[in-house]
């Protein structure tokens, strides 16, 4: 398997409850290299800029929303096969559908606030990184 960089974003419900670092102690003990990490607050626009890809579907606003109403952290992962790894790690988007162990499961209330989100291919995963990180962050 290659290695691979991907996104996580530790999500304003998981940051509003004091998740963050429960949530990147989980991410190292699963063997990723987090490789950059900043902590922000999105505004509106920037939000609705990062799911642009999901602009026509129902939940937008509500998503777009929900992702400027607190703090997230934004995380470069490195690891063999980051992408699926971490979706792996994050579980399923509901948490009530997660497998036992995952983040979503264990830390997540509800389909949205379920704590972190991930990159799901290589190209949405560089379109993420950069949408967060300049090239310079990330060597």
């Amino acid at each position: 398997m290659a290695m691979e960089r991907t996104l996580a974003i530790v999500k304003p419900d998981a940051f509003g409850r004091g998740l963050s670092g429960e949530i990147v102690s989980r991410i190292q003990k699963a063997g990723f290299q987090v490789v950059a990490i900043k902590s922000l607050r999105l505004t509106k626009k920037e939000a609705e800029g990062f799911y642009a890809v999901h602009a026509a579907r129902p939940f937008f606003g509500e998503l777009t929303e929900f992702m400027s109403s607190g703090k997230v952290v934004v995380l470069a992962l490195e690891a063999e096969g980051a992408i699926l790894k971490w979706r792996d790690t994050m579980g399923a988007t509901d948490p009530a559908k997660a497998a036992p162990g995952t983040i979503r499961r264990d830390l997540g209330t509800s389909i949205g606030s379920n704590c972190t989100h991930g990159s799901d291919a290589p190209e949405t995963a560089a379109f993420e990184l950069g949408y967060f990180f300049a090239g310079y962050e990330l060597i």
